[in-house]
């Protein structure tokens, strides 16, 4: 597995980067500051970003561009950028390319139809075992296909692991159970549900496992109707082949094994047990699930992607695995105020609903200081159990060894 990468898709603003660059900052200069000095050429950067969709608007918007221009100044750190998503968007980043070459490569290995492939590159990086044992890789999705490009880059990165000889796995949440509705027929963008079909067959063909899984819960909510066969099983009467509806518990359970679990915005960073330091955790039981460390970037209640990251960490942190919620960006406007909803009202109040799930064994809430410092706001002081954090605590939950876990790397996931 490569040491850290991160997989970057949606908009990349400065906010973002800036709290990138602190956490790199504090990664090199105060946990490995041999890393900076005579690297050998031949060896894997420590840093890999891997950037497609709108985040590579960032590589040459002027105020972004400012920090990446630091971020690469760190010599273990490299850009992979997708080539065709560059093209298709007409976005040039020679000057970028030019100042770091060695490090800024906008040049795709190969796929199987001998075409330029972000994705190969990306499922090699995902790869945490021998070429000759087949492993798995899995795609996390919250968002609906055709309305987002990221369903289309979940297919493509599972058949790009699928062509790697790993079994490729797919967990849909929230939105992203729309990936596998049956009749979809656009006209005028991919096939995501044939796709979908696609990956299943692709997989018998090479003698590997093809698994999605979709939400109970989220699939109820939008109407996707269901029924149990006697034996245990849930049948879905409106789903592609491949999609199995099922009660969140079994999608969890995925995220207890070890292989890595990408989302449209996500990052997979490499744990050193030479490294442990105390931590903010509570927990007497090791766990070899990776850690999970979500990132709550939208403001609540416009969208259910906070409620729903909550939701999720509530479920992970049940299953045993060692779950931090970090509210940051805008998602830290979900810490601020007193929320009261109109009396009688079916939506959840999200900080009654962190306070109700806070005292949970393996969950931890923090808000992040610096985006509450940038909107002049503060914590509401009746969430006692969401701690303050700056870039050294956000540093610690990214890159210390938590205590009592025995996984090579955690997971995470930006909603």
């Amino acid at each position: 597995m490569n040491a850290h990468f991160f997989l970057l898709s949606g908009p990349v603003a400065v906010e973002r980067l800036s709290w990138i660059e602190e956490s790199l900052k504090f990664f090199f200069v105060q946990l490995y500051p041999e890393t900076l000095m005579h690297q050998k050429k031949s060896e894997s950067p420590v840093f890999s970003f891997f950037l497609t969709g709108d985040a590579l608007y960032s590589l040459e918007e002027p105020e972004t561009l400012q920090v990446w221009n630091i971020i690469l100044s760190f010599s273990p750190v490299r850009i992979v950028c997708d080539r065709q998503e560059l093209d298709l968007r007409g976005i040039s980043i020679g000057p970028l390319r030019m100042r770091f070459p060695d490090q800024v490569i906008d040049v795709n290995s190969p796929g199987t139809d001998r075409k330029p492939s972000f994705w190969k590159d990306l499922a090699h990086a995902a790869r945490q075992t021998k070429p000759s044992v087949p492993g798995s890789a899995g795609w996390f999705q919250l968002e609906s296909p055709y309305m987002h490009r990221s369903a289309w880059h979940g297919l493509c990165f599972l058949s790009a692991v699928l062509g790697e000889r790993i079994s490729a796995e797919l967990y849909a949440y929230l939105d992203g159970i729309h990936l596998g509705h049956h009749g979809q027929r656009p006209a005028d963008a991919e096939n995501i549900g044939e796709g979908l079909a696609g990956l299943g067959d692709q997989a018998a063909a090479a003698g590997l496992e093809f698994l999605a899984l979709a939400c109970a819960r989220s699939a109820n909510a939008r109407g996707y109707s269901t029924w149990d066969d006697g034996q245990g099983a849930v049948i879905s009467t409106c789903t592609i082949r491949p999609f199995k509806i099922r009660e969140l518990n079994q999608m969890v359970d995925r995220f207890t094994q070890n292989h890595t679990i990408l989302s449209p915005d996500c990052g997979s960073l490499h744990l050193r047990k030479q490294n442990a330091a105390p931590s903010f955790d509570r927990t007497d039981k090791t766990s070899r699930a990776p850690p999970v460390t979500l990132l709550v970037t939208r403001s609540p209640y416009s969208t259910g992607l906070a409620t729903g990251a909550v939701s999720f960490a509530a479920a992970c942190a049940h299953a045993g695995i060692l779950t931090r919620v970090i509210f940051i960006e805008d998602g830290i406007y979900a810490v601020t105020g007193n929320h009261r909803l109109p009396s009688g009202s079916a939506e959840d109040n999200l900080q009654d609903l962190v306070n109700a799930v806070a005292g949970s064994e393996n969950l931890h809430f923090f808000a992040f200081t610096p985006s509450l410092q940038k909107r002049g706001i503060a914590k509401d002081k009746s969430l006692n159990a969401v701690l303050d954090i700056g870039y050294p605590g956000l540093g610690k939950i990214l890159f210390y060894p938590p205590g009592h876990v025995a996984a090579d790397h955690q997971r995470v996931l930006i909603f």
